[in-house]
């Protein structure tokens, strides 16, 4: 699959979202993974219309001294870049001077560091502002001074995840429950503000699992996983992370990286696992009754691991290899993590094979005239 395409089906998959591939990692918009608030609100125009993906419905404060609007994102990110898109009908000054915030501080929206001040948007148009990496759990937009009204049609918030190997994969599950797909574990939405469209989940059952084919063999550092933050933390406590490249028992009789103890509501925890060979990562939970709910799955690493590997088979026949042997051959790599090979059968030229039958002949005494 090429890229254009690759990114298409993702943009896809993940609905509104934004989703661009850069040099350096993945580009993803995370503002609608938060929730917002403002300081006032005008009618029904909500803080929560500048997330809803349409440029024709904004938010609107009534007129107010250093209105603002404030984005929690629900954990902190590196923000590369702010967008906003500025209002069509009328009145497209009023963004003038608006200030834009990232940072940790929740007890007053004027304290985080500014990234950046919006000196004109035309109307109905979307600017974006560099931030550079600015680490922050929230986003405000404020304008400061007396009558004022802050109006947004959209915002976007953007964050470069680096390196995710994880990153448009196949991935499956034992079962799924809902709408809980396995897909949503790799969908970089950790899930905060609804899981059921952004987390994966079997149903209740004997030992559950999730996996991912990293399709080849990679030398895996950590995997990260994220948990639900709405409720039952503790369903993830006892998986463990398998990391190999047979498929045996759905993949769970790999080596095993790491066990999680635990992990908090809403947490993401890191288990470093050494540069551990596979093409597959699984997760698994042994036991009864047992849920394995998964809001974010990252995998890191080095690779893909080429090797060459060459296989010596002396055969009786002098016919061509058999295509059921070839097959047979093929399906046994793929089962080693090996896939993407093709087979071929070649014979050396007719003077070696001459050779090579001579040096076969067993040997014979000379008989001669004394």
């Amino acid at each position: 699959m090429n890229m254009k395409v690759w990114v298409r089906s993702l943009s896809l998959l993940l609905g509104f979202f934004s989703v661009q591939i850069k040099a350096n990692g993945t580009e993803v918009n995370t503002a609608r993974w938060g929730s917002a608030n403002q300081s006032t609100t005008y009618a029904n125009c909500d803080a929560q219309r500048a997330l809803d993906g349409k440029n024709s419905t904004c938010t609107h404060t009534d007129t107010q001294s250093d209105p603002w609007w404030a984005l929690d994102l629900m954990k902190t990110y590196s923000v590369n870049r702010v967008t906003i898109t500025n209002r069509l009908d009328c009145c497209e000054s009023r963004i003038n001077r608006a200030e834009i915030r990232v940072g940790n501080d929740s007890s007053d929206v004027f304290i985080n560091p500014i990234c950046a001040v919006v000196s004109t948007i035309p109307a109905g148009a979307t600017y974006s502002y560099s931030c550079g990496g600015m680490k922050g759990r929230y986003v405000t937009v404020n304008i400061p001074g007396t009558s004022q009204i802050l109006t947004l049609c959209e915002v976007g918030v953007y964050v470069i995840f680096p390196g995710n190997l994880a990153t448009g994969r196949t991935v499956t599950q034992s079962s799924t429950i809902g709408t809980w797909f396995a897909q949503q574990a790799i969908d970089f939405n950790p899930g905060f503000i609804k899981p059921s469209s952004s987390c994966s989940s079997t149903n209740i059952q004997t030992n559950p699992w999730w996996r991912v084919d990293l399709r080849y063999i990679y030398r895996v550092s950590r995997v990260v996983i994220t948990n639900r933050l709405d409720c039952c933390p503790e369903r993830i406590n006892g998986t463990e992370i398998h990391i190999g490249n047979s498929l045996e028992n759905n993949g769970n009789n790999n080596p095993i990286c790491a066990v999680i103890s635990s992990i908090p509501a809403g947490v993401s925890s890191t288990y470093t696992c050494n540069d551990m060979e596979g093409r597959y990562v699984n997760l698994f939970i042994p036991g009864d009754s047992r849920f394995l709910t998964l809001c974010e799955v990252e995998v890191y690493g080095k690779g893909p691991e080429l090797k060459k590997t060459f296989v010596k088979m002396k055969l009786k026949s002098s016919g061509s290899l058999s295509a059921e042997l070839l097959s047979q051959l093929e399906s046994a790599l793929e089962k080693r993590g090996i896939s993407d090979v093709k087979l071929q059968w070649s014979q050396p030229p007719a003077a070696q094979q001459e050779v090579m039958r001579k040096e076969d002949a067993p040997a014979q005494c000379a008989v001669g005239k004394r």
